[in-house]
């Protein structure tokens, strides 16, 4: 197991103290819980991205998507079998899931779609005007003219 000093990090930003969190968090994952339902995280263009799940056997009213605090939750709740069937072989998997996506600043969940057994959410980053980069004037502070001693500056008095 790795560890990471963040501390360099720490020394020159202000207000991420929450990645060292994120860190540790994503350490802790377990590689295999994240093969069902597999998907695809795509970036369309500078602010769009997409979350596209393959949920085959799972209807609209069986996926529930909430987004939260910068944490984006899909889950999905498996039909009752009704017991009339006999299978020969059971290969679609059909059991409840719960993926977590956490979300960065400003990213916002636009709207969901499914279409042949993939379920699309479309997601946008939307900076605020006031988060934009802008220009800050200088101005003077009062008082701070150079002072003019009986007609001389302060070289020719030197």
């Amino acid at each position: 197991m790795r560890t990471f000093d963040l501390s360099p990090l720490f020394r020159s930003t202000v207000g991420f103290d929450h990645l060292s969190r994120m860190l540790d968090a994503a350490q802790r994952l377990d590689d295999t819980a994240f093969s069902y339902p597999p998907y695809n995280i795509e970036k369309l263009g500078d602010d769009d991205y997409r979350i596209t799940m393959a949920v085959a056997g799972f209807g609209e009213s069986d996926i529930e998507i909430t987004a939260q605090d910068h944490t984006l939750v899909i889950s999905g709740k498996a039909r009752r079998d009704d017991g009339q069937a006999q299978y020969l072989h059971r290969g679609i998997a059909g059991r409840s899931f719960e993926r977590r996506f956490e979300l960065a600043d400003f990213i916002r969940v636009e709207g969901a779609s499914m279409a042949n057994g993939l379920l699309h959410v479309q997601l946008k980053r939307e900076v605020p005007e006031q988060m934009k980069p802008r220009t800050i004037k200088i101005e003077a502070a009062p008082g701070a003219a150079p002072k003019v001693i009986e007609g001389s500056t302060a070289d020719k008095a030197a």
